[in-house]
């Protein structure tokens, strides 16, 4: 016997005799842990500011009580995962095909939801969505009591009666091509609806569509842009999570309870996060950008000085002016600034404060 078909043999001996003392000790039962994933959660590093928190919020999503297809834990379990701090499931109130199988009211997807949510310490709120032609369209209402009393013959009666139980309005997907398929308009029921206090924000970004205009029309009537998933299947077979995070709204709250999102949002203190770009008011873009980021000067280079600047955000930074370079999270880069280019500006091309206009930052003000 030659030396290899020896030594195979030894190993095989060996491997069968553990095996045999394995089953000897449970020939019944044998757990195979390695084949579960781990319960593990993102954790996303994004600055708090002007001493509030930044809590990440999606709030717009669908279960088997409308037309998604997942039962309503498992938009908590995907919550928790990706490293949320709260969500809204917002079923259709006019749209249940699952109904004759599975019952319930308006309130069933928080009611199942609400005992994991608090056990994950996910906020869950209470919410619903009004889904009309165009206009008014779809509208998300939530932070309700009781979502049933959004069962109306009329849209603007339901809004009307969301407002009265406490909710906060955001019109969702205003460019969507199956309602608006040539373009994106702000329409004279909106505006009616706008001036009656029944549109509180807006969804810049669903599922995959971002609507430039409709982060203007927030800016110009000081409501908060929004960016949100609206899930209907498993969240994690839609989005390339080795490339971005899941879509959400940062919200800048007091504090991580219900009571202080709604302050916040009624504040338009809100932010769209959405494929690595933030979109919303400049002052809060430039704290995110001057809280994630720290520069330090490493010495002189022929007639110019060269410096480190470090990212210690998940958020990646596209700069161009007077230095070009995309700055990774977590991580540091090299530039170099001449004399007289240190009074210019910098344009960070993916922190977006307008349809048309990007964050642009001193570089005195890095320091």
């Amino acid at each position: 016997m030659g030396k290899t078909n020896f030594l195979l043999m030894i190993f095989l001996l060996i491997c069968s005799n553990n095996f045999a003392q394995q089953k000897a000790f449970n020939v019944n039962n044998i757990q195979l842990q390695e084949l579960q994933r781990l319960n593990e959660r993102k954790i996303i590093r994004v600055p708090d500011i002007l001493n509030y928190k930044t809590l990440k919020c999606d709030f717009h999503m669908h279960t088997v009580f409308s037309d998604g297809s997942v039962w309503p834990t498992v938009r908590v379990e995907e919550a928790w995962r990706e490293g949320l701090d709260a969500i809204a499931i917002t079923d259709h109130i006019e749209r249940q095909p699952s109904k004759e199988h599975i019952g319930g009211d308006k309130n069933s997807s928080y009611e199942i939801a609400e005992k994991l949510a608090k056990e994950l310490e996910i906020i869950l709120i209470r919410a619903g969505e009004v889904t009309r032609s165009m206009p008014p369209g779809h509208l998300n209402t939530i932070f309700l009591k009781d979502v049933n009393i959004l069962v109306q013959d009329e849209p603007i009666n339901a809004l009307k009666a969301a407002k009265e139980n406490g909710a906060f309005i955001m019109w969702n997907h205003p460019g969507w091509k199956a309602q608006q398929p040539d373009t994106c308009l702000w329409m004279d029921m909106h505006q009616e609806l706008y001036e009656q206090g029944l549109i509180n924000g807006i969804e810049v970004f669903n599922e995959k569509e971002w609507y430039p205009i409709a982060l203007d029309w927030c800016l110009e009537k000081d409501l908060a842009p929004i960016a949100n998933s609206d899930i209907h299947g498993v969240a994690e077979y839609y989005y390339d999570y080795s490339k971005f995070f899941r879509p959400m709204t940062l919200v800048f709250a007091e504090d991580n309870t219900q009571q202080s999102i709604k302050e916040a949002l009624d504040n338009a203190r809100s932010v769209a996060f959405f494929a690595n770009i933030l979109a919303g008011k400049e002052e809060y873009l430039k704290e995110i950008f001057l809280q994630s980021v720290k520069i330090r000067k490493l010495g002189s280079f022929r007639d110019a000085e060269r410096y480190e600047i470090t990212n210690n955000s998940d958020i990646p930074f596209i700069m161009e002016g007077i230095t070009s370079l995309e700055l990774k999270p977590n991580s540091s880069a090299l530039f170099i600034v001449e004399e007289k280019d240190k009074n210019d500006y910098m344009m960070i091309k993916n922190l977006i404060t307008g349809s048309t206009k990007c964050l642009e930052i001193s570089f005195s003000e890095l320091w």
